[in-house]
């Protein structure tokens, strides 16, 4: 834990550090001697940190780890989702994308179509497909195959991240093939990585509320073990701002670190603000930036194993994306294009963001802007190529 090489400069003047170290709060004392001496936080310590009124001291703790390991380097890349049907079987409490078939607002794209929305959007060639859709009880899974090997035909060069692990699951299940068989089905196709989608809450009591036609917390974890077993990598979220509560937030964190140990097969944490809007759950109130902040800083202080964490502008708007690369977030996520989940639950900020925009907006923030590909190797660019380090 805390061992990952940063980037830029940072001083190890621990002394000062703590003595420059205020709050509020005496129960943050002693989370600030283990923050400084490098230990591991507990799950009682993220309890506390969920519960303190010292937002902005928390945020410094998180602050301190993040340019501990990065400096002041802030990641983002240039990439294209995809989400080729939203239709969908589990009828999520929390989802405002998925449609039942034949509904008004339904679709689901021809491979052909596919293809030709990968191909679409900016001039700039991308270094990523971002690739997720809904539970469709008909699709056969040699189209999500054909899909990828499509893409890989078309777009040699650009890295396909595609598929939760609850797509895997459910996947597999059609197939009547077992998860390993699945993968390794998924692999030959092309797919490169998988995204982190799906997790939602691990905590039965919520998950049971708001996703009980999904896999459980249990067996996405073991999903995600096998997928890092077999060569991918993957990114984690968490789903916040609904029915959970702290317990509930710290032990998914937990349970995520918990893999991590065992694997090292999560590349970035990426924390979701729950959006109700055209949802079931739509009497609920919206995240405020503080809780979204909050739940930045405590994200990256426990997750010691993780190496990124990032502020989904998508998702949290590109102001309040800002203030978190001071908060312990150190990606941005990327250019996007046409995001539909969230934008189908109210989102209001925009679809896509150019390159000159994400640079301006970290360069404003203090930070100096890295583009990345996916397995966040420097990306260097030219007028009508980009070549990716190794």
């Amino acid at each position: 834990m805390w061992n990952l090489k940063a980037g830029g400069q940072y001083h190890r003047r621990v002394m000062t550090e703590r003595h420059a170290f205020q709050n509020n709060d005496p129960r943050l004392s002693n989370i600030a001697e283990k923050v400084m001496a490098q230990e591991r936080l507990s799950f009682e310590d993220g309890v506390v940190l969920y519960g303190s009124a010292d937002v902005l001291a928390v945020g410094w703790l998180a602050n301190h780890v993040r340019e501990r390991m990065h400096g002041d380097l802030t990641y983002f890349n240039v990439n294209r989702h995809i989400n080729p049907t939203n239709v969908c079987v589990a009828a999520c409490r929390l989802c405002a994308f998925g449609k039942k078939k034949g509904t008004e607002g339904s679709y689901t794209m021809a491979l052909e179509e596919a293809w030709e929305t990968a191909a679409s959007g900016y001039s700039e060639a991308v270094t990523e497909f971002h690739i997720v859709g809904g539970l469709h009880p008909d699709l056969p899974f040699e189209y999500f195959l054909d899909l990828v090997t499509g893409l890989k035909e078309r777009f040699p060069k650009v890295h396909i991240k595609a598929f939760t692990m609850v797509e895997v699951a459910f996947l597999a299940k059609r197939a009547k093939l077992s998860i390993r068989e699945t993968l390794e089905k998924m692999k030959e196709a092309g797919v490169d990585s998988m995204p982190g989608g799906g997790a939602e809450i691990f905590a039965d009591r919520v998950r049971h509320i708001i996703c009980d036609h999904k896999i459980d917390g249990g067996e996405w974890l073991e999903t995600a073990k096998l997928a890092h077993q077999m060569g991918f990598r993957s990114n984690a979220t968490m789903l916040y701002g609904h029915i959970e509560n702290d317990e509930d937030r710290v032990d998914h964190l937990l349970k995520l670190r918990a893999v991590q140990d065992e694997t090292g097969g999560f590349q970035t944490f990426i924390p979701l603000a729950f959006h109700p809007d055209n949802t079931p759950l739509d009497h609920l109130p919206r995240t405020t930036g503080l809780t979204d902040l909050r739940q930045v800083a405590v994200s990256r202080l426990l997750l010691d194993n993780f190496a990124h964490i990032k502020a989904y502008w998508q998702m949290m708007t590109p102001k309040i994306a800002q203030i978190a690369l001071r908060f312990g977030a150190d990606d941005l996520d990327g250019t996007v294009i046409e995001e539909k989940i969230y934008h189908d639950a109210g989102a209001t900020t925009p679809q896509g963001m150019r390159r000159e925009e994400l640079t301006r907006l970290i360069r404003a923030a203090g930070r100096e802007p890295v583009e990345r590909d996916t397995l966040y190797r420097s990306v260097t660019r030219t007028e009508d190529s980009f070549m990716v380090a190794v």
